[in-house]
């Protein structure tokens, strides 16, 4: 009895023990707070709506990836051949890529917030040792599933053998009729008594192209659906159809996300527009909202816009502030903004882009509006490091600095994910986490925990729990984009 006594002890020990990671247990509420690693967005609670590049196939694949965070997606699907950078005339996106180039991709796609985690569509066959350097690259790469047509069924062989080997999955992409998977009745036959690893990238417009309905073609392969290519088509049965903002064309997009939702299904939904190549930014945003509001209907993960389109849930004077079409947020001058609502626990994701020599900041649970200044939590938003030890960029300001100085320059895009919980503040700046502060430490007006001044009347300790967010107008042009907060 006492030997089972102690096994307990040791394992309950075990199970409390923090482990190192990108997230941090809040254990008062069993929640996880994503305080290392930048905000997961999306609308529904289990879908993950990304980008396939190819629908940036004009660019290259720099430039897709920042297409793809001016539209504040998360996740991304690669796909082989497109030209890396116009640094590197010669080099292709695919894995072949060296190892250096690889961590350069790596490092790039972590300061956006950005996850690769699908690539195809991509040859394989049966030679084991090519289909294993696919495999290598996508194991180091962190992707989680390879997408492939195969024209000799006999590769599945080897292919469900390293899916097995590697623990990453594959899935078999539908081109139209009348290619080689167009059927999903065939497909169906060539999956179904194979590995679970092994699946369906289920393309709906080339389904739509090929004259197949989407949700009987979902019923056909229900279980082993891996991953979507999801758009909208002007015209059904015709294989030169082209792409249409979802909800505009033919077809019935809230049956199937009804479908997916029946099925349970979790995994990523890529967006694949491929019609007015260099002009499809205003089609794939309208995209977007009509997907997040739909599957908001379905399962509601809580993120919401901070402000609405018509800023009418905002408070700041007419004419300082303007949302666009394209959905930056510009200040025009005379004004902080602020929320309406009051918001108490939270995660909140932004990005903002800086002038020259600029100056501002996010305001924290703002309890008097009169008297924000000393009833408020500023992170700070600044061009340069300020020179002040707690006026940088990303401090919480006159309080405490950020652990790393990671401030891009005038002109480019950097992203904050801020998380209040009680009495902890976190803040993620670039991938990387800067701020891990408790505002119990603050326990004196105008003093720091280290002894140094701030010009604080209020105790840190002592600002209120919840209030409204804003953001300051400091004589600066500033703007800001992909604004959205989620309660906790």
């Amino acid at each position: 009895m006492k030997l089972k006594a102690l096994m307990i002890y040791l394992c309950l020990v075990f199970l409390s023990c923090t482990s190192p990671g990108a997230e941090t247990q809040d254990k008062s509420t069993n929640s996880t707070l994503p305080t290392a690693s930048h905000a997961k967005i999306d609308a529904y609670d289990g879908w993950r709506l990304g980008m396939q590049l190819w629908t940036f196939n004009r660019y290259t694949f720099y430039e897709a990836v920042e297409k793809t965070a001016d539209l504040g997606l998360t996740w991304i699907q690669a796909f082989p051949g497109q030209k890396l950078s116009s640094a590197d005339a010669d080099l292709k996106f695919d894995h072949n890529l060296s190892a250096a180039k690889r961590q350069e991709v790596k490092d790039f796609l972590n300061s956006k917030g950005l996850r690769l985690v699908n690539y195809g569509v991509v040859g394989m066959s049966t030679d084991e040792s090519a289909n294993r350097k696919i495999f290598d690259f996508a194991k180091d790469m962190g992707i989680e599933l390879i997408i492939t047509e195969p024209k000799d069924e006999a590769a599945w062989d080897v292919i469900e053998k390293l899916c097995g080997e590697y623990q990453i999955k594959a899935a078999v992409h539908n081109h139209p009729k009348p290619s080689h998977y167009w059927d999903p009745g065939k497909t169906w036959e060539i999956i179904k008594d194979r590995s679970p690893l092994i699946g369906v990238c289920a393309d709906i417009g080339h389904w739509m192209r090929s004259g197949i309905k989407p949700v009987a073609a979902l019923q056909k392969l229900q279980g082993r659906i891996l991953d979507f290519h999801f758009g909208d088509l002007n015209e059904f049965g015709v294989r030169k159809a082209h792409d249409v903002a979802w909800g505009t064309g033919i077809g019935d997009l809230k049956a199937i996300m009804a479908e997916m939702h029946r099925q349970k299904y979790r995994g990523t939904v890529c967006i694949e527009y491929e019609h007015d190549w260099l002009k499809s930014l205003p089609a794939i945003r309208r995209s977007i909202a009509f997907f997040n509001a739909a599957a908001r209907e379905l399962n509601d993960s809580g993120w919401r816009d901070l402000f609405a389109a018509n800023l009418s849930n905002a408070q700041f004077k007419p004419g300082t502030w303007q949302l666009g079409e394209d959905g930056i947020l510009a200040l025009l001058g005379g004004s902080y903004i602020w929320t309406k609502e009051k918001y108490r626990d939270f995660i909140l994701d932004l990005e903002f882009k800086l002038s020259e020599n600029a100056n501002s900041g996010v305001f924290l649970r703002a309890g008097d509006l009169d008297n924000y200044v000393h009833t408020s939590i500023e992170v700070q938003i600044h061009e340069s490091t300020d020179g002040s030890k707690y006026g940088s960029c990303g401090s919480i300001y006159d309080c405490l600095g950020p652990a790393a100085n990671v401030v891009k320059k005038a002109g480019e895009w950097n992203r904050y994910t801020i998380t209040c919980k009680e009495n902890k503040i976190y803040v993620v700046q670039n991938g990387v986490q800067i701020i891990d502060m408790d505002l119990n430490r603050w326990t004196e007006a105008g003093k720091n925990p280290d002894g140094t001044k701030n010009k604080f009347k209020t105790a840190y300790k002592d600002m209120p729990r919840a209030g409204f967010i804003g953001l300051q107008d400091h004589g600066n042009p500033i703007s800001f984009r992909n604004l959205r907060i989620k309660r906790l």
